[in-house]
């Protein structure tokens, strides 16, 4: 074990976040996100929801400052019918504790979502049952 280090943060995860270079993205998912269908890498954190391992990594991980948007969550199919998910409060949270305001989080359509996570350097699996849980996070710089 290490000092400092979240212990949801797998030796495996731990690898992939200090592998990932400026701009590289990752892909933090729900349960019923189709992982493994879309991941370069896959990285299986099953019994952990988003929101924890979302805090657990900003604690590592910087957050793009070149970039409008370098958080990006899968926007509601049905905005008319379909509430803002309640999670989205959660995340808005937790990244604000990290210094990423809510200008900095954009929204992408469900499909266009799919073909960016394609382009991830990693995929998180979780069995979180939030939906539209999803949530892209581009990495910067440490200054």
């Amino acid at each position: 074990m290490l000092k400092g280090i979240p212990n949801i943060l797998s030796p495996d995860l731990l690898k992939t976040l200090h592998e990932m270079g400026h701009g590289d993205e990752i892909v933090i998912s729900d349960g019923n996100f189709p992982a493994a269908n879309y991941a370069n890498r896959l990285i299986r954190c099953d019994g952990h929801n988003v929101p924890d391992l979302l805090e657990a990594t900003l604690e590592l991980f910087p957050i793009d400052t070149f970039v409008d948007k370098p958080v990006t969550l899968m926007q509601v199919v049905d905005k008319q019918k379909e509430p803002t998910p309640e999670i989205w409060q959660t995340y808005k949270a937790i990244l604000s504790k990290h210094q990423v305001g809510k200008r900095q989080i954009g929204h992408e359509e469900r499909f266009a979502f799919y073909e960016r996570s394609k382009r991830a350097y990693a995929i998180i699996a979780t069995t979180e049952q939030a939906l539209y849980a999803n949530i892209i996070l581009k990495k910067g710089v440490i200054s």
